[in-house]
Parts: structure tokens; sequence; C-alpha cells
């Protein structure tokens, strides 16, 4: 059913080292979103959902805190 969407979010406090996904991309569950860098450990974010990404909220370089969107899927 589409319509029905998902936000991604951070789950620490980290900068956004690398985006991976663009608007318009199709995605399945555990692929990877983004990149975020903490105390020099890379940490990937995946999708929870599979969709389209509806919205990329963040930017490379970028500081998210435990809680922030990171992108918008929309669900198949």
């Amino acid at each position: 059913m589409w319509g029905m969407t998902h936000t991604v979010v951070a789950e620490l406090v980290a900068a956004v080292l690398k985006v991976e996904v663009s608007i318009g991309q199709q995605v399945r569950a555990d692929d990877v979103v983004v990149i975020l860098e903490s105390m020099k450990m890379e940490i990937p974010v995946l999708a929870d959902v599979a969709g389209i990404i509806s919205e990329v909220v963040v930017t490379e370089g970028s500081l998210v805190n435990d809680g922030d969107p990171i992108a918008v899927i929309e669900r198949a």
C-alpha cells in the first residue's frame, strides 16, 4: 500500500560521513541509507523497511543527534 511513510532516524550523536541514497531510489530493508562517524568509528544506518526514498534530510558533514530524522521512505 503506497502512501505510508517511515522515517529513518539517528540512534546516536554523530557526523554524517556519507549519504548512500538519493530521492527516488528504491531500497530494501537493511540497505545502507547513510554512514555516520562517531569517535572515529563508521556506523552504517540501515533502512528498516523496503520502499522508495522520498526525502533525504541530512547532508554529508552535518551533525545529527539521537532521534533526528535522516531520511523518509515511502513504503511499497
